[in-house]
């Protein structure tokens, strides 16, 4: 994706789409002073460039009974790209994994993990976690009180 392929009406139609995904094009197209023709171009295109990379519901946690989010930092043994790349596999593969992320500084690995409860973070924990031969450690932090979560990018 080129820097320069998102004009100001682009990022009207982005701002319009975080706050509400269900819109329909006539009514985004509205919402951002366009023609519906050419805001479904625009809409499309910025699909097809990965730009827009798919639309989801914001699901309450807690009412669906997964009422423990955790961010578990993870040292990797012995520094590779292999491992690294590896690790990075086995964490995307791991449905309680919402998201995760190579950082710097203590650890190699930050994961944010969403499970019922303690019991089934500890079940993950000694059952996949633990048993990850690329995993040299493992810190977990636990959410007190959610803030905020799946705000729209600042645009």
């Amino acid at each position: 994706m080129a820097e320069n392929s998102i004009d100001e009406t682009d990022l009207r139609i982005l701002k319009a789409l975080q706050k509400d995904g269900r819109l329909t094009n006539v009514e985004l197209a509205e919402a951002v002073n366009l023609s519906p023709s050419p805001c479904l171009r625009r809409t499309k295109r910025m699909q097809e460039e990965g730009i827009i990379r798919g639309y989801r519901v914001e699901i309450d946690r807690r009412a669906v009974d997964l009422g423990l989010t955790v961010f578990v930092g993870f040292k990797v043994h012995q520094h590779t790209r292999e491992n690294a790349d590896r690790l990075g596999a086995a964490l995307d593969g791991i449905p309680e994994v919402v998201s995760c992320f190579m950082v710097s500084g203590e650890d190699d690995f930050m994961a944010e993990v969403v499970v019922k409860d303690l019991a089934a973070y500890e079940r993950l924990l000694s059952d996949r976690l633990l048993t990850l031969p690329m995993v040299a450690g493992i810190r977990s932090n636990f959410a007190l009180r959610t803030i905020k979560t799946a705000a729209p990018l600042p645009l």
